[in-house]
């Protein structure tokens, strides 16, 4: 199958499932409607391509904004370091991770090991701008940062761009969106987004950390269960709290705030060309590359 061909697949699964989700939403309550319309996270997951990987699946009826150059500024509140979950991982927790039969272009470094590091405490990502750093609740979503720290060791995530920029104008939440390693994050490409580590592992920490601005998840799509990969995302306002708790938290930002501010405040591109027509490729104008990740 052609590129072409498949990208043209893509697209049409998409509107089959944005036609069926519709219908469904027809039966739950208002409030549910429409946060389900402003929750794209576009990601590849079980053969569901939604075009582009982030905090949940599919980012449905989201309504580009009128320009790219509009974004909402954040928050100038300080960000605030929720409690993560009282469940802590026993010592002999033990984790899987299976292969990514989604079909989804990969980057396929192996698989982490079965046993975790249950002592490691922060996530350091070094970008073109500075430095970010993470505080984990390794002991909450331990599978999560063992995958982490795994694709760190083998320079997964070296020299990757992060592909996309959310904001309420796009898409109703904020935040910041990397992890495709195959992303150009230039607004041109349509299929930024779908790349994943070739293999994936179930959901943790439900729940247990809210989606408010400082707060680290795992992309994942809104129509997938268990099917975390590479891609993240790095919640940059409150509305993202809105969002159905289906996405692993793992960590909250506790340095480099301003950095992100930075990015978001800088605007978006908005991509003609993405496949799906729900902005998941929308970079930020701003572009920020990561150049090394390091868990300690």
């Amino acid at each position: 199958m052609s590129a072409e061909d498949r990208q043209s697949q893509l697209a049409r699964e998409h509107k089959e499932r944005q036609a069926k989700r519709a219908e469904q939403q027809k039966s739950t309550s208002k409030r549910n409607a429409v946060i389900g319309a402003v929750i794209a996270v576009v990601v590849v997951a079980g053969g569901l391509f939604a075009g582009v990987r982030l905090l949940g699946g599919d980012n449905k009826d989201v309504q580009a904004a009128a320009t790219p150059n509009a974004s909402s500024t954040p928050s100038e509140d300080p960000v605030a370091t929720p409690e993560p979950s009282i469940t802590a991982a026993p010592a002999d927790t033990t984790c899987s991770y299976r292969k990514d039969t989604s079909g989804s272009p990969m980057k396929n470094v192996g698989r982490p090991p079965t046993k975790p590091n249950l002592k490691l405490k922060t996530m350091t990502i070094t970008t073109n701008h500075g430095d970010v750093v993470i505080d984990l609740a390794t002991a909450q979503a331990p599978c999560t940062v063992n995958s982490f720290a795994f694709l760190a060791r083998k320079h997964f995530f070296d020299n990757t761009k992060c592909h996309r920029l959310a904001t309420p104008e796009n898409s109703g939440l904020g935040l910041l969106q990397c992890g495709d390693p195959q992303a150009k994050a230039d607004g041109k490409n349509p299929t930024d987004g779908q790349g994943s580590s070739g293999y994936v592992y179930d959901s943790e920490n439900l729940g247990g950390i809210p989606y408010t601005k400082g707060t680290v998840a795992v992309a994942q799509a809104s129509d997938a269960v268990n099917q975390n990969g590479s891609q993240f995302w790095i919640s940059l306002a409150d509305e993202t709290d809105q969002v159905e708790k289906a996405y692993t938290p793992f960590g909250v930002v506790s340095q480099g705030m301003e950095i992100l501010e930075k990015i978001y405040k800088g605007g978006w591109i908005t991509n003609p060309d993405d496949i799906t027509g729900d902005g998941g490729s929308n970079a930020p104008k701003i572009p920020v590359i990561i150049k090394t990740v390091r868990l300690s």
